[in-house]
């Protein structure tokens, strides 16, 4: 009959298998509670960003310039009126007024960016002064093509608009220049949609071909963008920052990006969009802000380096880190008979996941790459170190400490190539999983939990 001691000794390394599994499982907990204290810093630092931009002037949207003018026309409708002391029902005609826009037929912006950083305590947000010429033609508008009787025209309330998503971020005195007169240009957008911008009453300049210029002095952060008013919009922007993202609609059709800076050209056409040169309100196909914004193009100025994001993407390897750890503890029990205790487990383990807090905090204060090395150093040394004495020897845990410093190089090889970093990890899984089975080949795990006879003390 098998005793009580055979029938534990058999299940002993099974045991001890499913303990580790638990551990490693265990160690998400804490492992989340870094997560947790990456996205809470990455909110400070959201908010200190926020509140930087917030004085400085946000994202900048420029739509325009556009002529607005306003037009009589008549409605027709049914009123309750008076007649010989009765309530009568009629079809009256009442006048109303609506508002016609034209787009510019040709539009040219120039402008040249300058990127900068400002500090709030530990935090950095990226902020931009620039100076943006906009210039081209009107064109002559065309009221038989709107269904409009030119003499209900109202010329002398005609503006010039353009639409400026942050008008706090306008430095001195905007003057538009407009066949040759300049107009001061007062706070307020004429456009549906954008309250926020600049206009200036034109009257009858706007009444023909004219061509326009306007010069902004904009602050502004994160990104600077236009829309394609004209039926041709050449855009052309520079800057010394060397880490430009093209976003929106259009992307350049000529770039140039150096660690110098960039210079791009944009050549867009109006087909690309869904609003018409010329409108008017009662059309319904007035450039309202939802289509506009979605033709919108430009660039964003981004800090390239965002600590916070690969703390976070690295936190996800975490239980990797681990498993591959304990699994060379195992096999070190396994071919080398060395008594590891589940408690050094545990302390190993909570070197690895203390390895993701010092990089968050080490990154807050230094570029990712050093703070990385800094973190991979400490969480290498004190596992090496640790596991000199019960690995027993100095070349088992030498050799253990070189493969935990490979596998954080390579994390951060994954981390730097966002696009494959799916297949890297998967390569890592694949390779590690061949040599547990490469290494463990030829174990006789039947053998391993045979029970060995009982020491003299415990007869």
């Amino acid at each position: 009959m098998t005793t009580l001691y055979e029938r534990t000794a058999r299940s002993t390394q099974t045991l001890k298998l499913v303990g580790i599994g638990a551990m490693s499982l265990s160690l998400l907990i804490p492992l989340t509670f870094v997560r947790g204290l990456v996205y809470e810093r990455q909110a400070n630092r959201d908010a200190a960003v926020a509140e930087i931009t917030d004085t400085w002037g946000g994202a900048q949207s420029v739509v325009g310039p556009v002529v607005v003018v306003p037009y009589r026309y008549e409605v027709h409708t049914q009123r309750d009126v008076e007649v010989d002391g009765r309530i009568v029902r009629r079809a009256v005609t009442e006048p109303a007024v609506d508002f016609a826009y034209f787009l510019p037929a040709a539009l040219k912006v120039a402008g040249r960016v300058s990127p900068s950083k400002l500090h709030r305590g530990i935090y950095d947000a990226v902020v931009y002064s620039g100076k943006v010429t906009l210039s081209g033609r009107l064109a002559q508008p065309d009221w038989k093509a709107l269904k409009v009787d030119e003499k209900d025209v109202l010329w002398d309330d005609a503006v010039l608009t353009v639409a400026i998503s942050d008008l706090r971020g306008a430095k001195g005195a905007l003057v538009a220049e407009l066949g040759g007169r300049r107009y001061a240009m007062l706070p307020g957008s004429r456009l549906p949609g954008y309250p926020s911008g600049v206009h200036a009453t034109v009257g009858r300049q706007a009444a023909g071909e004219q061509p326009f210029e306007l010069t902004l002095d904009l602050n502004g952060s994160g990104s600077v963008r236009f829309a394609p008013l004209g039926m041709r919009n050449l855009v052309s922007l520079s800057s010394p920052w060397p880490d430009p993202k093209f976003s929106g609609a259009f992307l350049p059709s000529e770039r140039r990006v150096s660690k110098d800076g960039f210079s791009a050209e944009w050549d867009v056409s109006y087909y690309g969009r869904s609003y018409p040169q010329q409108s008017t309100g009662r059309g319904g196909g007035q450039p309202e802000a939802e289509k506009v914004d979605g033709s919108l193009f430009g660039v964003s100025f981004l800090n390239p380096v965002d600590a916070y994001r690969n703390a976070e993407r690295a936190t996800k390897y975490g239980l990797l880190f681990v498993a591959m750890a304990f699994s060379a503890f195992f096999l070190f029990e396994v071919r080398s008979q060395v008594a590891i205790h589940p408690v050094q487990y545990v302390l190993v383990g909570a070197a690895l996941v203390l390895f993701f807090l010092v990089l968050l905090s080490l990154s807050e204060f230094l570029a990712f790459g050093p703070a990385y090395a800094g973190a991979a150093a400490a969480a290498t040394l004190m596992v090496g170190l640790y596991s000199l004495k019960f690995l027993g020897g100095g070349r088992r845990a030498a050799g253990l400490g070189a493969g935990l410093g490979g596998v954080y190089g390579f994390l951060y090889v994954v981390l730097q190539l966002q696009d494959y970093s799916l297949l890297m990890g998967s390569a890592l899984l694949t390779a590690t999983l061949g040599g547990l089975m490469y290494f463990t080949r030829d174990v006789d795990w039947y053998a391993l939990d045979m029970p060995q006879p009982p020491s003299p003390l415990m007869r």
